[in-house]
């Protein structure tokens, strides 16, 4: 997903989000088709607003955000940023019923604070006086990302937890066909200018690009992270989007063809400790929960 952007550089960030959210809606569209008689009595007026809202802010508006973030601040900076959402979702999630409490995964919020620091002062010591403002954008958008998915990945948790009777999949696909609608919504702003400048090799990289991005991310990642959603408490939710930070880096330093800096390594190290952090003490409050 982080690397996408840079893979079809030549297509602007919105392009990008319609042409793999265009590709998830299809593929949603037919994976539900069989079930759709049974499932749509369930999902009404009120389930279909959430849709619409989730559909913005997890794919919309964070990948728009997102692949600018990508082009003009790089996938290292950006997968660190998008690396702190632990400590939103923890914050927000502590608020829940039973949840463990806020002091005692002080020490994770804590790492993943320093995580964030090392990383924006990185971006803000890449920038110089002729192009000071490329990496401060790139930052700001990956903030707004950040932002943006926190309150998909809340609300989206709370949903599947009203709604017990459609499956993590099922929800996934719905997820889909609202995506998928605003893209064709987004598509005629898309495309209006500067799409017959790509030539015909360019048009079928980015299609594959979409294509896989859109089966891979969307399909088959968003089903596995409701199922996660589903079964884990949301102070620990937030947490395992560190294995995506993971990977990103590493694909991202390939790409870049180059070694992590020490910022950058002290960052994910940071980030590391904090998730270790916070397993412990969520299973410090289970062992206090069962006595």
């Amino acid at each position: 997903m982080f690397l996408a952007p840079q893979l079809v550089r030549g297509f602007n960030p919105l392009q990008l989000t319609v042409g793999r959210y265009l590709g998830y809606g299809l593929i949603a569209l037919m994976l539900i088709a069989p079930r759709w008689p049974t499932l749509s009595v369930q999902i009404g007026r009120r389930q279909w607003w959430s849709l619409a809202w989730l559909a913005l802010s997890g794919n919309t508006l964070y990948y728009v955000l997102l692949s600018s973030a990508v082009q003009t601040g790089g996938i290292a900076m950006t997968s660190l940023v998008i690396g702190f959402l632990p400590v939103a979702v923890t914050v927000i999630g502590s608020r829940d019923h039973g949840a463990v409490s806020l002091r005692r995964l002080l020490p994770s919020l804590l790492l993943c604070t320093a995580g964030a620091v090392c990383i924006g002062s990185q971006a803000l010591a890449r920038s110089t006086v002729a192009s000071a403002e490329r990496p401060l954008f790139g930052l700001l958008c990956a903030i707004g990302s950040l932002a943006s998915w926190t309150a998909y990945a809340i609300g989206n948790a709370r949903c599947l937890a009203r709604m017990p009777s459609v499956s993590p999949q099922d929800w996934n696909l719905l997820t889909g066909l609202a995506t998928g609608a605003q893209s064709l919504l987004l598509l005629p702003f898309a495309f209006a200018l500067g799409a017959a400048s790509h030539g015909v090799d360019a048009w079928a990289r980015f299609g594959a690009v979409s294509a896989g991005v859109a089966v891979l991310a969307s399909i088959a990642g968003n089903a596995l992270w409701n199922r996660m959603s589903r079964l884990l408490p949301l102070t620990l939710v937030g947490q395992m989007i560190l294995f995506e930070t993971l990977f990103a880096l590493l694909y991202g330093w390939l790409w870049e063809h180059r070694w992590p800096t020490p910022l950058e390594i002290a960052a994910l190290c940071f980030v590391v400790l904090s998730v270790l952090s916070c397993l412990r003490a969520h299973r410090v409050g289970n062992t206090r929960s069962a006595a």
